[in-house]
């Protein structure tokens, strides 16, 4: 009974502790450089370097309670061991002839109990905290697809940017089933994108998250994000940047075979360099929007088009356009890309699940008027393809989309 209460008086004073540590698990980053790499690195053992307040808070959650459990198991163990030791038959010990004692099922009842509200405190105020996107100073609605990213800037400095961001990572990096790569791994090997999201230091950005196939998950680890993208719903979490840096992050949810390969970075920058950023996107995108009622040649639309196909088409389709057996539709041959050009304008602008195969065509309307149309007017006069309707204008997918 001496070792029991013993044991009692130390869980006691544990769970009262964590409500002191609770605080300090909420107190405010350290100023300075942020000590990370803003993503993972080789050999890491514990999370990533927080780069948020609540990233601190998730962190020093995480210590809390590996700590709480460890004296638990300490102590638990240890006063098991030693009874077990010292009270052995072998020393002339002989079983106890108690049933039971009100005094320790009283202990084993109220102490986890106090354990279990020590360590649900700190970590109550850190969920209500994750799910608090209100008074947002920049509003970014983030798509998810396979496999890439669609970032579409709502509100805030910056509204009406609109951009994809795919794998920057060449695939003769990664190699191909049955064949190796042919060159040598780069520093952020398939974390890396060529359209980063931009945003500014010290300010709270919401993210608010859907899908256009599958369930995809956004999630950077620094920030301490991780929202599912759900088809058919809207999703939100947020996030505010303590330091200027590049961090990184990868869809979380198993997404299809290129899951691996649909990487985030976010680029925290000075509110000065932000708005340089938003100036230069601005003017990028005005240069981009072509005038719709400009009228292309068959041969400029077939060039623009194969970089459009080689950004966005050519991992389902592939470059063959032969497209994957049993999971996606070849274009080469399709009876769509041959046949009345109205048809496969619409389904690039809504989409299409055919049934034939697992995956549904997303819609990719965010794609301007003249991609739509380069995009189209090259599969119809690529491969084996020899469509009568061999051309297509952006005036067409204008009229198209209304």
């Amino acid at each position: 009974m001496t070792h029991a209460k013993r044991l009692q008086s130390l869980l006691l004073g544990l769970s009262l502790t964590a409500f002191g540590i609770g605080r300090w698990a909420t107190a405010a980053p350290a100023a300075g450089t942020y000590p990370g790499t803003g993503g993972p690195v080789p050999f890491e053992m514990n999370l990533q370097p927080p780069a948020t307040q609540i990233a601190h808070e998730i962190y020093d959650l995480h210590t809390l309670m590996m700590i709480i459990c460890l004296v638990i198991f300490v102590a638990v163990f240890g006063v098991m061991f030693y009874s077990i030791f010292k009270h052995r038959k072998s020393l002339g010990h002989k079983p106890a002839t108690f049933h039971e004692s009100t005094t320790v099922e009283i202990a084993w009842t109220v102490v986890p109990f106090l354990i279990v509200i020590g360590m649900a405190l700190p970590a109550t105020r850190t969920v209500v905290g994750m799910k608090d996107t209100s008074n947002a100073d920049i509003t970014i609605k983030a798509t998810g697809m396979q496999w890439k990213w669609g970032y579409d800037y709502l509100k805030g400095e910056g509204e009406g940017i609109s951009f994809l961001s795919n794998l920057a990572t060449p695939r003769s990096q990664v190699g191909a089933p049955g064949a190796p790569p042919t060159e040598k791994r780069g520093e952020n090997y398939l974390i890396e994108v060529d359209n980063e999201v931009v945003v500014p230091v010290n300010k709270k950005i919401r993210v608010v998250l859907t899908a256009n196939d599958v369930i995809h998950a956004w999630s950077v680890p620094a920030f301490g994000v991780k929202q599912d993208a759900i088809p058919g719903f809207v999703r939100d979490t947020w996030f505010k940047a303590d330091h200027i840096g590049t961090f990184r992050g990868n869809c979380a949810e198993l997404c299809g075979k290129e899951h691996a390969f649909m990487p985030i970075v976010v680029k925290v920058v000075s509110n000065e360099d932000y708005k340089a950023w938003v100036d230069v996107k601005q003017k990028e995108m005005a240069a981009l929007a072509d005038d719709p009622s400009k009228v292309w040649t068959i041969d400029e639309l077939k060039v623009k088009g194969e970089k459009v196909y080689a950004a966005n088409c050519v991992v389902c389709h592939q470059a063959t356009g032969k497209g994957v057996p049993g999971a996606f539709a070849p274009l080469d041959g399709s009876a769509v890309v041959n046949g009345p050009k109205a048809d496969q304008i619409h389904v690039l602008l809504n989409g299409q699940k055919s049934g034939k195969y697992p995956a549904e065509m997303p819609a990719w309307k965010q794609l301007s008027d003249t991609e739509i149309a380069a995009v189209i007017t090259y599969t119809r006069n690529s491969w084996s393809n020899k469509a009568a309707e061999n051309i297509v204008q952006p005036a067409e997918v204008v009229a198209a989309r209304k």
